[in-house]
């Protein structure tokens, strides 16, 4: 088999777990390929293992440790939309490539006291971490139980959402894990996919479906909803108790209290299969991504969008809003993960498929004008801010984990 190949089948799985992949179709396509940025193949294959196709025309681009230098002065694949944007570009920083080789790469989350990475790769059931201070990359933790989102709150302590336990958990300092949430009025919850602090105590997460699949988690008990036929059998190769459980609840976002009271928070009629959150910086907003119809779902499912909310004294959610479709030049730049920098300009990860050029990261200001976007040769599925001084923008691709250093701070820990 071809490297071409190879390649080609390869993403076609990482891109599998997203339904949302499609919506650009094959008029985007032909749009992107008229365009001067578009991909261009170079004369001849390169020796040696297949790489991702260049973001840009020329050069051609290789986002690796190794690769040729590729700075004029800004990365040409951090692009300016809106001059605003330049206040928020860091000059002479490379995007770059750290690691590749997870099957789906999810819920980056910076230590800021270890002064490590943390992150997910869903189908390979594990946790890794990147040491800022030499590079290096370990598994973390294994078995993960199909984690997705990351994060750690306020006193540094790390929280997962698990997809094979369809659970919230947090680390302690101690060693110990706690279980955070894992029902809500006596329901089994979906999947929880992402999760945030909230500096007086709670946490906030959201619950959609995806790890009701056998890449990411464990399908329904034969009769629910993503095994309605019961042909599959969810317990094949789990842990004893694990695939026993059926799909009960909508696709909501909750409040876990400090009390550990569990709290609705945004309903499934609200925002549909809710994926990645996040706060403004005075925490008066809420940003909800909708993401694509998942395994069970019913309705027609989210259509890529990012929501917005007014957050009350009472942690009460009003004033809902559509912030963005994340339509950019006709092109579905579907979303992810979100984080809020100082500034409140919302930064959001771009799934754009077989759309070359638009995967990556788009740039939104507070009210809700695309002002940047960062150009990636996979599509991304999460972001967070990083480094000591938290100027480090992580993106987890697909298979990869990449960086860039920005001109402005992340709002939030972890």
């Amino acid at each position: 088999m071809s490297s071409s190949k190879r390649f080609e089948d390869k993403s076609k799985a990482a891109l599998s777990r997203r339904a949302l992949v499609g919506v650009a179709g094959a008029g985007a396509a032909t749009l992107v390929a008229g365009r001067a940025f578009a991909q261009q193949p170079p004369a001849a294959a390169p020796a040696g293992p297949a790489t991702p196709p260049s973001t840009i025309t020329t050069p051609p681009r290789d986002f690796g440790p190794n690769g040729q230098p590729n700075v004029y002065f800004t990365d040409p694949d951090v692009l300016t939309v809106d001059p605003s944007f330049d206040a928020l570009k860091q000059p002479n920083a490379p995007i770059q490539r750290l690691w590749t080789g997870a099957l789906w790469a999810e819920g980056p989350a910076w230590n800021a006291q270890g002064r490590y990475l943390v992150w997910s790769d869903i189908p390979n059931n594990r946790q890794l971490r990147w040491l800022e201070d030499n590079g290096r990359v370990s598994v973390f933790r294994s078995p993960s139980n199909n984690s997705n989102g990351n994060t750690f709150d306020f006193q540094g302590r790390q929280l997962s959402c698990e997809h094979l336990t369809r659970r919230v958990v947090r680390y302690e300092l101690d060693g110990s894990v706690k279980v955070m949430a894992e029902a809500f009025e006596g329901k089994k919850l979906n999947s929880p996919n992402d999760v945030v602090p909230h500096p007086d105590g709670s946490y906030w997460f959201t619950d959609p479906p995806y790890g009701g699949q056998l890449y990411e988690g464990a399908p329904d008990a034969a009769g629910g909803p993503s095994n309605p036929d019961g042909k599959i059998n969810p317990t094949l190769g789990q842990p004893a108790g694990i695939g026993t459980a059926k799909r009960e609840l909508p696709t909501n976002c909750y409040r876990i209290d400090p009390s550990g009271r569990l709290d609705l928070v945004v309903t499934e009629d609200q925002v549909p299969d809710p994926n990645g959150l996040c706060f403004s910086p005075d925490y008066k907003t809420l940003y909800v991504v909708s993401t694509g119809k998942g395994p069970g779902d019913k309705g027609p499912g989210g259509k890529g969008e990012i929501y917005s909310f007014t957050v009350g004294t009472d942690n009460k959610l009003s004033n809902k809003k559509l912030f963005s479709d994340c339509m950019v030049d006709n092109i579905k730049c579907g979303p992810d993960g979100v984080r809020c920098d100082v500034f409140g300009n919302v930064w959001a990860s771009s799934n754009a498929g077989r759309n070359v050029g638009y995967s990556g990261v788009t740039v939104w200001n507070p009210a809700g004008k695309l002002i940047g976007r960062i150009r990636l040769p996979e599509v991304c599925g999460n972001i967070c801010f990083g480094g000591p001084k938290r100027n480090r923008l992580f993106m987890a691709g697909s298979q990869s984990l990449y960086a860039v250093y920005t001109a402005v701070q992340g709002a939030a820990p972890g």
